[in-house]
């Protein structure tokens, strides 16, 4: 058996988006720049698309900017905010502990430019609160940036009161919605939200696409110069096919997302019961105020990268927490971030599923992560000092 398990990093691209893009990678290939009617059927094309993702996500076409995905998205979000504060003599972001690197290394470069950074403590279940947003927000803030799902143990913040808060206070407010979009309801007005960054290929749009959503009357600064796409706000020739691609995938994500979600509940929670029976384990992360199809569980006294290793022998594709720092042997600093110590913090598997899932697949996944944990402790010298006393369990 062969399991995908790793929908977090990555999806599939849906056959319903393949379809649509196909026509715009032959017949229909013209530069949406151009002015004949070549190029301008392109063009057409990018505005339905424009306009057909406003509509998910409760905006207007024109605060809809193409990206190449949400790193970018989160980048010039980011940057804009931030200089646009500071022509106020506002120097001052707030965000939390536990995002996707993508902000965390944004703001790590405004701070070498002077800016001030408050991250935010994350509570054990891997939320943070309004309260501690009001509580930090000063006259010299110029961002708030907090991502709505976490991309590693899949728990939701509480995106519309932030806004709430941040709107309140008359502070811009952006959050990172790649885990979010096309998985749960986001609708950036009812949200409260200025600007939001998402990517397609989280919800079964190709690779290399994205959006930034900035509400009107919120200046962009551009990271990228040259022509003057997308409003003159971000160069490059338009990827027509991956934005028409992008827009199907999301409104079949969209019209579907009640039954499929009802579905990934059912499965999830049969996930987390089979895993807790382990002996010194743990779910990261509160266990429903989560994504429907995101579980992440420690287990004590292993090596996350061994566990990995092992279970792809048998079948099963997983991850350890972000596909984007698979190359680091440092413990994931959003399980550090949640009070997690580093040596359990190695020992973390990130379960990431969609509705096609089924529940022979979950019982399959469930033995082979018991049958891969007790191999792998009968091997520990850790585990066998943890069972001799001379080391005490953490979990």
């Amino acid at each position: 058996m062969k399991i995908y398990a790793d929908n977090a990093a990555t999806t599939s691209t849906s056959k319903a988006a393949i379809e649509a893009m196909l026509p715009y990678m032959d017949a229909i290939c013209g530069n949406p720049s151009s002015l004949h009617s070549f190029g301008q059927e392109a063009k057409e094309a990018l505005e339905q698309a424009r306009a057909d993702i406003a509509n998910e996500l409760g905006c207007t076409p024109r605060e809809i900017y193409f990206t190449s995905g949400g790193s970018e998205a989160d980048n010039q979000a980011i940057i804009s905010a931030a200089k646009f504060g500071e022509r106020k003599g506002k120097k001052h972001i707030i965000s939390t502990a536990f995002e996707h690197h993508a902000v965390l290394h944004t703001l790590d470069k405004l701070k070498k430019e002077g800016f001030e950074i408050t991250l935010l403590d994350v509570h054990e279940n891997g939320v943070v609160t309004a309260e501690q947003v009001a509580e930090a927000i000063r006259e010299d803030t110029a961002l708030v940036t907090i991502m709505y799902v976490n991309n590693e143990i899949g728990t939701i913040q509480p995106i519309r009161e932030i806004g709430a808060v941040c709107r309140e206070k008359k502070v811009p407010f952006h959050t990172d919605a790649v885990q979010a979009v096309g998985h749960i309801r986001v609708n950036v007005a009812d949200d409260n939200i200025d600007m939001l960054s998402l990517s397609a290929h989280k919800f079964h749009g190709p690779k290399g696409i994205g959006v930034l959503y900035c509400k009107l009357g919120i200046p962009l600064v551009n990271v990228i110069e040259g022509g003057a796409q997308e409003r003159g706000k971000r160069a490059g020739t338009e990827n027509v096919p991956a934005i028409v691609g992008m827009a199907k995938a999301l409104k079949d994500a969209n019209s579907n997302l009640d039954c499929d979600n009802a579905e990934l509940l059912a499965k999830r929670d049969r996930l987390i019961a089979g895993l807790s029976e382990i002996p010194h384990s743990a779910l990261n992360g509160d266990r429903e105020k989560r994504c429907p199809g995101t579980v992440n569980f420690c287990f004590e006294g292993i090596e996350g990268e061994s566990l990995l290793l092992l279970l792809d022998d048998k079948g099963v594709y997983a991850s350890s927490g972000s596909a984007c720092t698979s190359g680091s042997l440092d413990p994931s600093h959003v399980l550090l971030a949640i009070g997690r110590v580093h040596d359990v913090a190695h020992g973390s598997l990130r379960l990431s599923f969609d509705s096609s899932i089924t529940d022979e697949e979950i019982d399959y996944i469930i033995k082979a992560v018991k049958d891969v944990v007790e191999y792998l402790r009968n091997m520990s010298p850790v585990w066998r000092d943890l069972m001799a006393g001379k080391r005490q369990f953490i979990l």
